[in-house]
């Protein structure tokens, strides 16, 4: 009788991370059960035993990119020394994760699903809780930006943060289109320009043209 659910051999990390990245370069919709089994090398008993379905392994393969190969964004911005620095830095490390050789580009949370059937549904609602996340992250450090007085007091942190969270989002888009890293830097820098000054900057200069 033939041997039935996971191999002796089985690697669920390696198996993981397979589908990660087929998930990452085709999406949700895009990507079938026979796409996952070839692509992580096992049958359709053992994806179930391991993972319990399609949908489930999705959300674990977008926990296990955000813990890898997405993580570094999140990184920067947590480690930045100021707002400014903290911004800049997860937006210009956002343009190599982006763009990885070997790599599907664009961002998996992202790209993973985009005009899902009303079936799918709840993929959709998951990465969406995702990316909002992500957006309050940024307005926590805006935030703290203005707590530490590097922001004016009167900086609208809601579109501050919706512009740079459309930036990194955009760039996802552009990247997965073929933009290279270089051009996607520039957007950066160009993105940089809108920082608001300090309020001590503002009250020079207003002393000046006075």
């Amino acid at each position: 009788m033939a041997e039935r659910g996971r191999p002796r051999s089985f690697d669920r990390e390696a198996a993981l991370r397979q589908a990660m990245e087929i998930f990452w370069e085709r999406g949700y919709e895009g990507t079938s059960l026979a796409d996952l089994m070839a692509a992580m090398n096992i049958n359709a008993p053992s994806l179930y035993a391991a993972f319990g379905g399609k949908e489930a392994l999705f959300r674990e393969a977008v926990t296990y990119y955000r813990d890898t190969d997405g993580s570094a964004t999140g990184e920067a911005l947590r480690q930045g020394p100021t707002a400014r620095a903290a911004v800049e830095a997860m937006l210009m490390t956002a343009t190599t994760v982006l763009t990885l050789p070997g790599k599907p580009t664009g961002c998996l949370v992202v790209l993973g699903a985009t005009n899902t059937t009303p079936s799918n549904r709840p993929v959709d609602v998951f990465l969406h809780e995702i990316r909002l996340a992500s957006a309050q992250s940024i307005r926590k450090r805006l935030l703290q930006g203005i707590a530490d007085g590097e922001l004016p007091k009167e900086t609208d942190i809601n579109q501050l943060t919706a512009y740079f969270t459309t930036v990194l989002h955009g760039m996802s888009l552009q990247a997965r289109d073929g933009v290279t890293q270089a051009a996607l830097q520039g957007v950066v820098r160009t993105a940089m320009l809108i920082w608001p000054a300090p309020a001590a900057v503002k009250r020079v200069r207003t002393r000046s043209a006075a």
